[in-house]
């Protein structure tokens, strides 16, 4: 492995997307990541209809540059090597449930005679402790009761969850966040992380809206942004549009692209708070303006004016696009022959560049783990 995390081991007893994202997000940088599966393996091995060879892509997607070894956590065999591994180890990484992460000796107050420069990292639904701590927590639940859901969508229509796994992916970088502080701060300790807090947390502005002044979030048609005006999706000749104008001057600029140079000094356009006190009228406006052209020409005509605005692109446009490849996005994992890919790293360093690496196949490192940790 090469990275600034290089030479650092960590443990993940985890399975599904949280836990094993966190770990992704450490062996990308370097971390070597000894992924502990139970006998069945990490469910995720199975969850997806999708297979490359010996790989499922959900579980590559996941677990690429990792070490996979078997253990009964619930043997004394199976607690003695994972003692032997903590030993030699850095840190710890579990999504299990509270009950079943206390059961099998995965906090820090359980492993510190093993090591007690380890950090230990309880990634969990609602918690280590509290009255929550063994409810099930999944990525809806979660964006249910913490009010994501309700902030989502056409204000027409049912709640709707984000499409795809914010809650989880969200976790797993906070867990990541937390771990990493520990290291540097150069001592063994328990990092409670838990999706709940997470999600909750991200919704800062909203929050603070609500404890701060009583209002209450609510949604908007089109995407609507809260408090800027325009700032949303609208409909063109042939597709939807993303405009976001937060400055005067580009307002100004785009009332000059579109023939509307009046908007420029009536009150009603002119700034931020007339828009924002006028939402209907202007949306409406702005939408009979832009349904004249379509997406890709309003895009080439506002862009060099430095209007943020965007087409509605595809998935499968994004990771096929220019950028994607100019970021070195979509990348090969492991031996070229195996013809498995996924989205890289995010983390650009000048130094050094990841190393990825094929997922584990399912016990694939026992004996150099155990080899290892021998020595």
């Amino acid at each position: 492995m090469s990275g600034p995390l290089q030479g650092i081991r960590i443990i993940e007893i985890g399975h599904m997307l949280a836990g094993p994202y966190c770990g992704q997000v450490l062996a990308d940088l370097g971390a070597e990541i000894v992924k502990i599966e139970p006998p069945e393996g990490d469910i995720a091995r199975s969850i997806s209809p999708h297979r490359i060879g010996d790989h499922n892509a959900y579980f590559a997607s996941l677990n690429r540059s990792k070490k996979s070894i078997v253990l009964d956590l619930g043997s004394p065999q199976g607690r003695e090597d994972l003692h032997r591994i903590a030993r030699n180890s850095h840190a710890l990484i579990t999504n299990l449930r509270p009950s079943a992460i206390k059961k099998l000796g995965l906090t820090y107050n359980a492993l510190k005679t093993v090591n007690s420069k380890l950090v230990c990292v309880a990634l969990t639904g609602y918690g280590l402790d509290g009255s929550h701590a063994n409810r099930p927590a999944y990525d809806y639940v979660i964006q249910a009761m913490t009010g994501v859901m309700s902030l989502t969508g056409d204000p027409t229509a049912p709640p709707t969850k984000a499409g795809y796994s914010a809650v989880d992916n969200s976790a797993g970088l906070v867990a990541a966040v937390g771990l990493l502080a520990k290291i540097v701060q150069g001592q063994g300790g328990q990092v409670d992380v838990s999706m709940y807090d997470a999600m909750l947390s991200q919704l800062n502005y909203l929050a603070a809206a609500w404890l701060n002044a009583g209002e209450m979030p609510e949604r908007f048609a089109n995407s609507a942004h809260p408090y800027i005006v325009p700032a949303q999706i609208f409909p063109t000749a042939d597709g939807w549009l993303t405009l976001f104008i937060t400055h005067d001057q580009f307002w100004e600029k785009f009332c000059g692209e579109v023939s509307r140079p009046e908007w420029i000094t009536d009150p009603v356009y002119a700034n931020m708070t007339g828009r924002r006190s006028n939402r209907e009228r202007v949306l409406k406006d702005i939408a009979q303006v832009l349904a004249t052209d379509t997406a890709c020409n309003w895009v080439a005509r506002l862009e060099p004016l430095g209007v943020v605005v965007a087409e509605i692109g595809t998935l499968d446009a994004a990771l096929s696009s220019k950028l994607a490849a100019e970021r070195e996005l979509v990348v090969q994992l492991g031996d070229p022959a195996l013809r498995l890919r996924a989205v890289g790293s995010p983390i650009k360093f000048s130094d050094s560049t990841p190393t990825y690496g094929p997922p584990p196949l399912l016990n694939e490192h026992r004996e150099q783990i155990l080899d290892a940790c021998r020595k």
